[in-house]
């Protein structure tokens, strides 16, 4: 991977993780800089798992790459979410 790649996939994923934020249900109490740190996370690990079911490279917008890392990041942000209330109980 490219230095330009690694800019690119952070880039992209601040803003998955606005948008898996904007899919997840409710108020969460979680700081914006959380929220962009599940994006990036989400945003590398669906682009790994679209490279393995090859799906990363085609033609056009990669809508199925996308769609897994929205869907990351929305599991990521109910997972941080849910870990925040438990420990303030």
């Amino acid at each position: 991977m490219e230095i330009n790649g690694i800019f690119t996939g952070i880039v992209f994923g601040l803003i998955i993780g606005a948008l898996g934020r904007l899919v997840v249900p409710g108020k969460q109490n979680l700081p914006i800089w959380m929220t962009l740190l599940v994006g990036v996370v989400a945003g590398v690990i669906g682009t790994f798992i679209a490279a393995i079911l090859g799906v990363d490279d085609t033609a056009g917008i990669d809508w199925i790459e996308l769609a897994l890392q929205v869907g990351l990041a929305a599991v990521g942000v109910t997972l941080v979410t849910g870990a925040g209330r438990r420990r303030r109980l």
